[in-house]
C-alpha cells in the first residue's frame, strides 16, 4: 500500500508509534548508562555493632573477638517444671448444629478456638463453659477433649 492512500489518522498513529518507539530506546540508553555508575559498592550494608544497617565499614580497631561456642541459634532451653496446664477453659460463643462445628473463646488468651461435635465428651450447649485440650488440626489449633466445666 503506497503513502498516498494514507489518511490523516493513519499518519498520527504512524507517528505515534514512531515516537513511542523513539522514546523507549532512550530510556533503555539511559538505563544502561546509569548502570555503569553504579557498582558493587554501592549496594553494600554493613551491620554496627547495635544491629543497624549503615553504608559505612565497621572500624577493624573495634571489633571483638566472639567463640564459635558462645553463638546460640536454637530456642533457649524451657525448664521441664515450668509447664503450662494443657487443659484450657472457654465458653462455647458460636456453634452450628446442623453442620457439627462451633468455636470456643479461651478465657486466658481469648482466643478463638475451632471444635467439632465429635470431641463433645458431654452435652454442650452455645454459651456454656467448657474444658478442653488444645491441639493442632488442619487449619490451625482445635479443641479436643470438651467437657462441661
Amino acid at each position: 500500500m503506497g503513502r498516498s492512500q494514507e489518511s490523516f489518522n493513519k499518519k498520527e498513529v504512524r507517528k505515534k508509534k514512531e515516537k513511542k518507539r523513539q522514546d523507549k530506546e532512550k530510556k533503555r540508553l539511559a538505563r544502561k548508562d546509569g548502570e555503569k555508575k553504579g557498582g558493587l559498592d554501592n549496594m553494600i550494608a554493613y551491620v554496627d555493632e547495635n544491629g543497624r544497617l549503615t553504608d559505612t565499614p565497621p572500624d577493624p580497631a573495634s571489633k571483638k573477638k566472639t567463640k564459635a561456642e558462645d553463638i546460640e541459634i536454637s530456642i533457649p532451653r524451657q525448664d521441664p517444671n515450668d509447664k503450662p496446664d494443657p487443659i484450657r477453659r472457654g465458653r462455647l460463643t458460636f456453634y452450628n448444629d446442623s453442620k457439627g462445628y462451633g468455636f470456643i473463646r479461651d478465657a486466658e488468651t481469648q482466643e478463638s478456638i475451632f471444635v467439632h461435635v465429635n470431641e463433645f465428651q458431654d452435652d454442650i450447649m452455645e454459651g456454656n463453659m467448657v474444658s478442653f485440650e488444645v491441639e493442632k488440626g488442619l487449619k490451625g489449633p482445635a479443641a479436643v477433649r470438651v467437657k462441661l466445666a
